[in-house]
């Protein structure tokens, strides 16, 4: 394409401005990793995983500025978990792997469940479907 100047050269890549994020606050050059975000309705500060594109009104942070975030007297920090980021076990999940693994390791009962023999010694148990057991309410 042309003008009445001449041809349109393309833009030229800068050095100076960089297609990274960088934390926001002042002499801070660092990576962003998190991105803050001010509720003045309810006196919250909300900080999150890196926002998909910068906003004018929330805050890039690097990783060492998110860990050390405070908010003023009277407001509340809510910190949203990345999803990317691996999350830690819970005491249920833990619980729940321990109860998968004693169901399997019981293979001559599910021998007898398979052949349609004796049911489950469970008093509460009412079903089972594959992996899953419908239970009896404890109030019937």
């Amino acid at each position: 394409m042309a003008s009445r100047r001449g041809p349109l050269k393309s833009a030229v890549p800068s050095n100076i401005v960089s297609p990274v994020r960088r934390c926001s606050r002042t002499a801070c050059g660092r990576p962003a990793v998190a991105t803050l975000t001010y509720v003045y309705a309810d006196s919250t500060a909300v900080l999150g995983p890196l926002a998909t594109y910068a906003e004018p009104h929330c805050y890039d942070l690097c990783a060492e500025h998110s860990e050390r975030l405070t908010a003023p007297r009277g407001w509340e920090v809510v910190r949203l978990l990345d999803g990317s980021a691996p999350a830690r076990p819970s005491g249920d999940d833990l619980e729940a792997l321990a109860n998968a693994v004693r169901e399997a390791a019981r293979p001559q009962e599910r021998a007898a469940e398979a052949g349609g023999g004796a049911r489950t010694a469970d008093p509460m148990e009412v079903a089972r479907r594959g992996h899953l057991r419908v239970l009896r309410s404890p109030d019937n």
